[in-house]
């Protein structure tokens, strides 16, 4: 296969099975949502954002090569961000606060569904553990988030009135990192997938990720949408308010 062949392929693998079609989002999106369902997206959606700097720091531990590392570190301050000014953990929280939720209560990963948290750790171990072109190509479900962000920034708007400028700062954002982390990613896994083997190994790793995301709406829509079943542990209604 050519480069373009594999791209081809990896791309194909979003328009089948990236979250973006998951129903939840066309309930979010729509502005379908209860408060209640919307506050437990961005609780559980919280788990996943706060693994990012972890899993890129796992990878970043096993990289031997200084021009990656120095590439691939964005991504942690990205999330991290500085002591004063936060990054986008810090804006995810601003969205919490303006749900309702505690930022506090939200930030101590309480209330999170057993499902995503064991979706959160699969992907964490997956690129501490895997080989590194899975680890890179497991990140290029990036190549379909600037999407959704922008769907998502307008029907939060036209829907919801918690969402402003502030409030939903974290996909804003996104909309200008994501390109660098993707374009980066893309071009590593492209170069390096010089093989037929190591081109299945890249689609069966954005393939786990897409199973990872998917797996997390379907734990949400589960517990809190129909038949709502929500687990013990997980967040009610009415907990960790602000």
């Amino acid at each position: 296969m050519s480069r373009e062949s594999l791209e081809e392929r990896l791309r194909a693998i979003g328009a089948e099975r990236y979250h973006d079609k998951h129903p939840f989002h066309d309930k979010l999106h729509g502005g379908e949502c209860s408060p209640d369902q919307v506050r437990a997206w961005v609780i559980n959606r919280w788990a996943y954002q706060a693994a990012i700097p972890m899993k890129d720091a796992a990878f970043l531990s096993r990289c031997t090569d200084p021009d990656m590392r120095r590439a691939w570190r964005s991504r942690i301050e990205d999330h991290d961000g500085g002591i004063n000014e936060g990054g986008g953990l810090r804006r995810w929280l601003k969205l919490a606060e303006a749900v309702g939720l505690d930022p506090d209560y939200v930030a101590s990963g309480r209330g999170v569904l057993p499902a995503t948290q064991f979706a959160v750790d699969a992907y964490i171990r997956y690129v501490r553990d895997m080989p590194l072109l899975q680890a890179v190509a497991s990140s290029l479900t990036e190549l379909f988030a600037p999407s959704i962000h922008e769907r998502r920034i307008e029907g939060l708007l036209e829907h919801y009135d918690f969402a402003n400028t502030e409030s939903l700062s974290y996909f804003k954002t996104r909309l200008s990192q994501a390109p660098k982390d993707v374009a980066y990613g893309l071009e590593w896994v492209l170069s390096h997938a010089d093989t037929p083997e190591k081109e299945d190994m890249a689609c069966e790793a954005l393939t786990f990720k897409t199973n990872v995301l998917w797996a997390q709406l379907d734990a949400l829509w589960g517990a809190y949408v129909e038949p709502a079943r929500i687990p013990p542990g997980a967040w009610r209604p009415g907990e960790g308010m602000a």
